[in-house]
């Protein structure tokens, strides 16, 4: 009776446990695996077992001016990219939070580049950037501006990989920013009205300030993805030309899987786990005291 009553008492613990223990495995065991590696000089190639050789890898790679210049293109193409999304999906969505002709036509068109996967979009993002048939010369050559190599050139070929990934995941701000907009009250819009505020004091003092902690959750969203960008990079460039868009997940992915050198990539995906980790916590802080 009193093994019966202490199960019936933590029903709540006892029916999930098992999906718990099971994600925790699934969450747990690679990123300590992973950690361990960071510690040896395993090498597929060399055909010995992985050997512990403590911070040596560490020190191999946070010293190698290649892994310097891509700690400061994942940076820079995540702020790029997150920055441009942020402002473009608040501003769409404050328009499609007003009501005019066609707006239910707009709201599905902002579904497309959402559903297409990141490896088709990189292949015809290829064909546009393309330097002899693509579309991007044509229509600059159309109306006499200067054409480019786009990204198959070392100073273009960044911001033309953020362009991409702006025109697929704005969507995803304007959508969540959207629902946000539509959970709010209309009272204290009304009341500013009342007072003689403009549309534009409206926005940037009333429905701003209300709807950020929203805005800053779609932010965190797209922060951690965007720093973890591997898809469309490789799809477009594989980390070229030369290694002018090799970010830290496209490095760690060479090493492991063209290098064959486990422990040091072991150690790229350590940093990059740490920057996301740091990078999500200050923006969660962030949102906390826009709570407050």
């Amino acid at each position: 009776m009193i093994q019966s009553s202490l199960a019936d008492r933590n029903l709540h613990w006892i029916f999930p446990l098992p999906a718990i223990v099971f994600v925790a495995m699934l969450m747990v065991f690679p990123v300590l695996y992973t950690g361990y590696l960071s510690f040896t000089n395993w090498n597929l190639t060399s055909g010995m077992p992985a050997s512990f050789v403590g911070t040596d890898s560490y020190v191999r790679v946070l010293t190698e001016p290649r892994f310097l210049h891509a700690i400061g293109r994942t940076v820079a193409f995540t702020v790029l990219a997150v920055g441009i999304e942020g402002v473009l999906g608040v501003a769409a969505a404050l328009i499609l939070n007003r009501a005019f002709l066609g707006k239910d036509l707009a709201k599905l068109l902002l579904l497309l580049p959402l559903v297409a996967t990141p490896v088709a979009i990189g292949i015809v993002f290829n064909l546009f950037y393309d330097p002899t048939i693509g579309l991007v010369n044509y229509l600059l050559q159309a109306v006499g501006l200067p054409t480019g190599l786009w990204v198959s050139h070392e100073n273009t070929v960044l911001i033309s990989l953020v362009l991409v990934d702006v025109w697929q995941w704005t969507p995803m701000i304007t959508l969540i920013v959207l629902a946000g907009l539509a959970s709010l009250s209309d009272e204290p819009v009304e009341a500013a009205r009342i007072d003689g505020a403009s549309e534009w004091q409206i926005i940037r003092w009333v429905t701003i300030p209300m709807v950020m902690p929203v805005i800053l959750t779609a932010l965190i969203l797209r922060l951690v993805d965007a720093l973890k960008t591997f898809d469309i990079i490789f799809a477009m460039t594989g980390g070229g030309p030369g290694y002018a868009s090799e970010t830290l997940n496209i490095m760690g992915f060479k090493y492991s899987f063209e290098y064959f050198r486990m422990g040091q990539s072991a150690v790229i995906l350590v940093v990059l786990f740490l920057v996301v980790f740091a990078c999500s916590l200050g923006i969660v802080k962030l949102r906390g005291r826009s709570d407050v």
